[in-house]
């Protein structure tokens, strides 16, 4: 794999075999582009981060928000399949322009983004009881646990999501921070809580609900709606709603 230095101590590229990769100085991977298709999650656990479409489909009267742009993968891809407004937290402005530069950052007014820290953001009063869904991917340059992880923040993400929201939010089960995480999502959402498959990775995606998804969603419901999701989303939902469904007591 061969680097390009933008700035060692900061933000750097790399390439293998078509796909583009984002770090923060190590050699961590904070997101990726394939060149050729850079609408498509190539990162496994980007695509679990989708796993809220399997409770709720997104409109054009809806506002889905993304804490942590990355290589701007979520956001490339909610601009492709849905129709919402995006609103983005990135707090770093370079990684903003080397998404601009490098990982095709979309330019359209469906598109906002914030440069400011995420756990203010989800406080100020404008953003609450407004987004359907709440991607939270949150990671520092080593990469190993949460940098907004506290009660308190799960708390403020609960309340910016509208009367019917999900949030989905990467956790790294191999991380001595992944118990406390769970059990302040577990209490800040009541409990409203289910856990997609564990990747190779090690990586953990969370789906935490505000509302009533759980009451109304037999299994039934869940596999039909899976394989609408896999056929229109294209990402692999069926294996995601087998798997919460052989979890359940």
């Amino acid at each position: 794999m061969q680097d390009t230095s933008i700035d060692e101590n900061d933000i750097t590229l790399s390439e293998e075999e078509g796909v583009r990769y984002l770090h923060f100085g190590t050699e961590w991977i904070q997101g990726a582009m394939r060149m050729s298709r850079p609408h498509e999650l190539v990162l496994t656990y980007t695509q679990q981060m989708m796993g809220w479409l399997l409770f709720d489909e997104p409109s054009s009267e809806h506002d889905l928000a993304i804490l942590g742009l990355g290589a701007a993968a979520l956001l490339r891809y909610s601009m492709k399949y849905t129709d919402s407004r995006l609103h983005t937290v990135e707090l770093n402005p370079r990684v903003t322009a080397m998404c601009e530069s490098f990982f095709r950052l979309p330019n359209h007014t469906r598109s906002t983004i914030y440069h400011q820290d995420a756990s203010a953001w989800v406080q100020d009063p404008e953003h609450q009881l407004r987004y359907k869904a709440l991607m939270v991917d949150l990671y520092d340059a080593y990469a190993q646990g949460p940098v907004c992880s506290s009660l308190a923040f799960y708390q403020n993400c609960y309340q910016v999501l509208a009367k019917q929201g999900i949030m989905s939010v990467n956790l790294f089960g191999a991380h001595q921070s992944y118990d406390e995480n769970l059990d302040h999502i577990m209490s800040a959402f009541n409990g409203q809580v289910l856990l997609l498959p564990e990747i190779d990775e090690g990586n953990i995606v969370a789906l935490a609900f505000k509302g009533d998804y759980l009451a109304r969603t037999t299994p039934a419901l869940l596999l039909e709606r899976a394989e609408q999701v896999q056929a229109n989303y294209k990402i692999p939902a069926r294996q995601w709603a087998k798997a919460i469904l052989a979890a359940q007591p």
